[in-house]
C-alpha cells in the first residue's frame, strides 16, 4: 500500500470528500444510481477532478455512499443517549435505521454488482449495525424501560422486515406505525 493511502486528509479534502458523498445520496436517490457524475461533482460543488480523484469509479463512489451512510447510522447512537433517555434514543434510532434500509434498498442492485466482482461493500456493516443496537438496547435495559428477553439480533431482525415491507415513500407512516408497535411491545413489563 503507498504512503498516500495511508496518509490523513487534508482538512479541505476531506471537506470536499464529504461534499460528493452528501450529493452523491440526494443525486442518486433523485434520479437514480445511472445519474451523471458530473451531476454529482456540481451538486457538491466541486470539479469532475475531485471527484474522480476521490472516486476513480461510479462502483467506488457507491461503496464509499454505502459505508458512509452505515457510519452515520452507528455514530449517531452516543449522540443519541447522551441527548435523549435510552428508549427514546432507541426510538429515534430506528427511524434513522429505516431511512438507512430505505436508501440502501435503492443501491441494491449496484451494491450486488460490486459484489459480484470479489468485493464486500458490506465489510463489517452487520457487525457494526449489530454493535450499535446492542448499546441502545444495554442502555434501555440498564434504565429498567425494556424487556431483557429478546435480544439486538431479534429486534434487528424485527426492523429490517418492517423497512423491506414499508419502503416506499407512501408505506413510510405505516412503517411509523408499525416501529412504535414494536417498540412498545419492547416495553418493559410491570
Amino acid at each position: 500500500m503507498d504512503s498516500d493511502a495511508q496518509r490523513p486528509l487534508r482538512a479541505d479534502a476531506r471537506r470536499n470528500r464529504d461534499k460528493i458523498l452528501t450529493a452523491a445520496v440526494s443525486v442518486f436517490a433523485t434520479e437514480g444510481l445511472d445519474a451523471h457524475l458530473e451531476r454529482i461533482a456540481k451538486a457538491a460543488g466541486v470539479g469532475s477532478a475531485t471527484l474522480y480523484r476521490n472516486f476513480p469509479t461510479r462502483e467506488a463512489l457507491i461503496e464509499a455512499v454505502y459505508r458512509n451512510e452505515v457510519a452515520q447510522l452507528c455514530d449517531a447512537v452516543p449522540e443519541l443517549l447522551a441527548a435523549e433517555p435510552p428508549s427514546e434514543a432507541l426510538r429515534a434510532w430506528t427511524r434513522l435505521f429505516l431511512d438507512y434500509v430505505t436508501a440502501k434498498l435503492g443501491m441494491i442492485d449496484a451494491l450486488r454488482a460490486i459484489a459480484a466482482t470479489g468485493e464486500n461493500p458490506y465489510g463489517h456493516s452487520r457487525e457494526m449495525i449489530h454493535a450499535a443496537l446492542t448499546a441502545l438496547m444495554d442502555a434501555c435495559a440498564a434504565a429498567g424501560t425494556i424487556r431483557t428477553d429478546i435480544s439486538p439480533s431479534d429486534l434487528g431482525a424485527a426492523l429490517t422486515g418492517i423497512a423491506l415491507t414499508s419502503a416506499q415513500p407512501e408505506q413510510r407512516p405505516q412503517a411509523e406505525r408499525l416501529l412504535d408497535l414494536t417498540l412498545d411491545g419492547l416495553a418493559a413489563r410491570s
